[in-house]
């Protein structure tokens, strides 16, 4: 069972993001804190897996609270992993968060699947870093997101078309936009906001991944008339034998 932290100024804030970690299994809510102060306090009180840290607290900012706690791991060999929930959205705040060791950042407001989807996630890698006695640089580039030296083989741990993406579109983002749209409804599909809302990204970008899919083949576009202006664009996955 994964322990969680739920860190939140905002009582029912914090009581929302409690009751989405209690409907994902294999996760526990282990405490709840309301600022800085009582979230270092209760990490070391309770030794939670996962923090759940938003950025904008009343007493210490967010991201010296992730400091600490990344750096109380570092020194000490252990500690717990930290996801950011913040409605901060500037650059210099989501590079804190990246350099302070975050393992995930999600953007307030967001739809309470987004933040399932990341836990479920995170328990996966979880569960396969502790699968692995001797990682080699595979298995090493599949849990950081990397990617392979030229000449070397390609694994199919993404979707085919991201060997060969257009400059300005990232693999790993277009894993992620791949892996929403996969989990999508049957025969509902995605639209763009859905799919950014979901995926924790921009509606624009969303629809830039998504049109590549549809150039791909990859993914098809149906569209839904609404009763004025223009149908909405609704994007299905694609499978090698077939929609999904």
């Amino acid at each position: 069972m994964i322990r969680v932290l739920v860190v939140d100024d905002d009582f029912m804030v914090a009581r929302l993001h409690s009751t989405l970690v209690e409907r994902v299994p294999g996760f526990t809510v282990a405490g709840v804190a309301h600022n800085g102060t009582e979230a270092l306090a209760a990490v070391r009180e309770l030794a939670p897996d996962l923090v759940l840290l938003d950025i904008y607290l009343p007493d210490i900012p967010g991201i010296e609270v992730l400091r600490e706690l990344r750096g109380g791991a570092t020194a000490e060999g252990g500690g717990p992993d930290v996801l950011v929930v913040t409605a901060a959205r500037d650059t210099e705040t989501v590079r804190g968060a990246q350099r302070g060791g975050a393992v995930q950042y999600i953007i307030k407001p967001f739809e309470g699947q987004l933040l399932q989807d990341r836990l479920r996630r995170y328990a996966e890698e979880r569960r396969e870093l502790d699968s692995l006695t001797a990682p080699d640089q595979d298995d090493v580039d599949r849990l950081f997101g990397g990617t392979r030296e030229p000449g070397t083989a390609a694994q199919p741990t993404t979707a085919p078309e991201s060997a060969a993406l257009p400059k300005g579109l990232t693999p790993q983002t277009a894993a992620l936009v791949r892996g929403t749209l996969e989990r999508s409804e049957d025969g509902e599909g995605l639209s763009a906001s859905e799919c950014a809302e979901r995926s924790g990204i921009s509606r624009v970008s969303a629809r830039r991944y998504l049109e590549y899919f549809v150039s791909r083949g990859s993914a098809r576009v149906t569209l839904r008339y609404g009763t004025t202006g223009r149908p909405e664009r609704r994007y299905h996955p694609v499978t090698a034998t077939g929609d999904a």
